[in-house]
């Protein structure tokens, strides 16, 4: 494949690791030749970096395969997940699933990214739904604008929520943000 060929959410091995498109701006300049300005993130360690392609420059595609598994439990420091279609269990270090272990709940779905059967990326669905384990008692009076306050939630993520919202309540979260968006009843 070629740079011009590029486009957001492909993948490509770039210096040796899996990198995804997240941006990307072809240019044609009046003079010189044309070329490409990529922001690419490394699917390995989640960092990004800026990279610029000459129009007809070849880079390796990457065939990523993308499945979803369930978590189950966890054993010690090993968090244990299940694959939904071969029904395969796989166990992954702590410091594997430590940017989503906050909200990770027992029989939730993880998005998972594969190349060469190595796992490269984990992420929770977009919204969740947990119940608060821990936060100060609401007072009569405090509204739904009223400031905030923070709660733990079931897996033990902390969010700041109104200051209506007591132990026992089920909220929905944003994900990516980690940001409260609602109480479900």
């Amino acid at each position: 494949m070629t740079a011009n060929d590029l486009r957001v959410g492909n993948t490509l091995v770039f210096d040796g690791k899996v990198h995804q498109v997240t941006e990307i701006a072809h240019i044609k300049p009046g003079k010189g030749g044309a070329f490409s300005r990529a922001k690419l993130k490394c699917l390995e360690t989640g960092t990004i970096i800026d990279n610029t392609f000459r129009a007809n420059e070849k880079v390796e595609q990457a065939i990523v395969d993308r499945k979803k598994l369930e978590y189950l439990y966890r054993s010690g420091s090993e968090f244990v997940f299940m694959d939904q279609v071969t029904y395969d269990q796989i166990s992954l270090a702590e410091d594997r699933v430590k940017d989503i272990i906050g909200f990770l709940g027992e029989n939730m779905e993880v998005n998972v990214t594969m190349f060469n059967d190595e796992i490269l990326e984990l992420s929770l669905p977009d919204f969740v739904e947990l119940e608060v384990t821990e936060t100060e008692p609401g007072v009569r009076g405090d509204t739904a604008t009223g400031g905030s306050k923070p709660a733990t939630v079931a897996p033990g993520g902390v969010v700041k929520v109104p200051l209506f919202i007591n132990i026992g309540d089920r909220i929905k979260i944003d994900t990516r943000t980690g940001i409260y968006l609602e109480r479900v009843s």
